[in-house]
């Protein structure tokens, strides 16, 4: 491998390790974060490693191609919309987040390319690459709880000098005077790092549970699972909570006969001990917390509801296109009297700002990313049927993205992770699964 090569892997790493690390950003010319820049990085050095070795006129893989075709379809959508903007500020809130999305779809394309070319042991690495940096950011939020609740701030001593900028745990509320804490870790809000946390969950346990008896990483893995599953609950969050449940009822379709094993109920034991025994510790202040989380006449949550009644009224003015990419804040500033508010909602997000039009074009990408995944799967069971032992990596896998899938979708209803680089990480990785593994 060439300098130039081992630049462009080390960038696609960092990029992918770093893909949830919402926090890592610096003020210069507008907010700048570390995942853009590592993506950036990425393909800058590809380009030159590419152009370097008189590789250019390769040919593009058929994901690849599709993918194109794609970005320019969005593309098309969000210029027409452009042409709905109104204020300066609109225009300003439109380059900001077309500039991001054309970085994320870019790293998306070229990713899918980069791996294709890879090995599947260089697949398996990036995947560990990426599951790795969600679980870094997880253990950086439990010892932000427990460093908040030993009353200092692990973001002013560790990540306020590298940012300059002031952050710390999310403080939900306070019990009898004892503060309530969601751990948010590097990411902005509690319940984005709850909703990431499905990646790694979802995808593991179905690897974890097709392991060999006598696995050097079986016990390793069960403990990683209880861990995020404690970090799960340390977010407070009910999107996290629910793409969980929803995700997992996935994963009962072919683990059904596994429910009660002792794989399944080892992690959940590690878990289920230690938070019943804290539970019964603590009981006022945990039946308070508890009983607020599942309140549906919170602040919170009517604003969370209040946004879909927005849906119709933007359709009635501009049904096809919507209001432009990126201003849902702008539009409806008057109306939650907050500057860049968001549309708490993907699926909210989909309709105003894209229209009728933005949402059936991002329907046809979840076909196809489905698609991919269930080839993934007969691909797995193809393995299965030729006693190829990979099989029992290769359908676990595609059975974990397809739940990881469905249960992040589902936590979208409410939030809008799936606009962040984490996710078209794990697209990039769900399309070129079944080709890499068809190398076999």
């Amino acid at each position: 491998m060439t300098r130039e090569s081992k630049l462009v892997s080390l960038f696609f790493l960092a990029a992918v390790f770093c893909a949830s690390f919402e926090k890592v950003q610096w003020n210069v010319a507008g907010t700048v974060f570390l995942a853009d820049l590592t993506a950036i990085g990425f393909l800058g050095s590809y380009a030159f490693d590419r152009i370097g070795s008189h590789r250019g006129n390769g040919r593009v893989p058929r994901t690849a191609a599709v993918l194109l075709a794609f970005l320019g379809a969005f593309l098309l959508v969000y210029l027409i919309g452009f042409f709905n903007l109104e204020t300066t500020q609109a225009l300003s809130q439109f380059g900001k987040g077309i500039v991001k999305w054309l970085i994320h779809f870019a790293f998306l394309i070229v990713g899918v390319i980069y791996l294709t070319g890879r090995t599947g042991r260089y697949f398996w690495r990036t995947l560990a690459w990426f599951l790795g940096g969600i679980a870094f950011n997880g253990a950086y939020g439990i010892l932000q709880l427990l460093t908040a609740q030993a009353g200092r701030n692990l973001d002013s001593l560790f990540l306020s000098p590298l940012t300059r900028g002031a952050s710390q745990i999310n403080i939900y509320g306070a019990v009898n005077g004892t503060n309530v804490y969601r751990a948010n870790a590097l990411t902005g809000d509690p319940n984005h790092l709850g909703i990431m946390l499905l990646m790694p969950i979802l995808i593991v346990t179905p690897l974890y549970l097709r392991l060999e008896k006598g696995h050097r990483y079986r016990n390793w893995l069960a403990v990683l699972i209880a861990f995020l599953l404690v970090t799960e609950l340390a977010t407070l969050s009910r999107s996290g909570i629910l793409g969980l449940t929803v995700g997992a009822i996935v994963l009962l379709i072919p683990y059904r006969h596994l429910m009660f094993s002792r794989l399944a109920i080892l992690p959940l034991g590690l878990v289920v001990i230690p938070v019943l025994y804290e539970a019964y510790r603590r009981r006022h202040f945990f039946d308070v917390v508890i009983r607020s989380r599942l309140s549906r006449s919170t602040a919170g949550t009517n604003t969370h509801l209040d946004v879909y009644s927005f849906i119709p009224q933007v359709l009635h003015v501009h049904p096809l296109f919507g209001l432009g990419f990126n201003n849902f804040s702008v539009y409806y500033e008057f109306v939650t009297g907050k500057t860049n508010w968001g549309p708490h909602s993907y699926y909210v997000a989909l309709l105003v700002e894209g229209g009728l039009v933005g949402t059936a074009l991002f329907v046809v990408f979840l076909w196809f990313l489905f698609g991919k995944l269930a080839a993934a799967r007969r691909l797995g069971k193809a393995l299965a049927a030729a006693r190829d032992p990979l099989a029992a990596r290769v359908r676990p896998l595609a059975w974990g993205m397809t739940a990881a899938l469905v249960g992040t979708m589902a936590a979208n209803v409410f939030y809008l992770t799936m606009s962040f680089l984490y996710f078209y990480v794990f697209v990039m990785l769900a399309l070129v699964t079944p080709t890499v593994f068809a190398k076999r």
